[in-house]
């Protein structure tokens, strides 16, 4: 989508310091970091939010997973704990209209989140 951040992104045109990449995903830093640990993983692919998400295409959803599982592993997160956070929509905190999921962690997180 032209006027995507997120795909402006993933096409290099926004420069971001890739820490994963696969043929699917990317994952880089939240340039506004809500924990020690703030990763964000996007899908290549446009997806407005996970609402827009052909049912042929949901294994998207696995794959992501298993990347935050990989990162939290890497960044010595997984024994400590960590979230995995989508927000769909405005109502639910979703700030960028392209498919995301945050990794948080690294420090005690509350609950409710907002």
């Amino acid at each position: 989508m032209k006027d995507c951040l997120f795909c402006k992104i993933v096409e290099k045109e926004i420069p971001s310091d890739f820490i994963f990449e696969d043929d699917r995903v990317v994952a880089f830093n939240d340039i506004s970091p809500q924990a020690p640990t703030h990763i964000l993983i996007i899908p290549k692919e446009h997806f407005n939010s996970l609402m827009d998400i052909p049912d042929d295409k949901l294994d998207i959803i696995s794959h992501i997973h298993n990347v935050a599982r990989k990162l939290a592993q890497d960044r010595k997160i997984d024994g400590s704990g960590f979230r995995v956070v989508n927000n769909c929509g405005k109502e639910g905190g979703q700030s960028v209209g392209h498919l995301h999921y945050h990794l948080l962690g690294g420090r005690q997180l509350a609950w409710p989140p907002g």
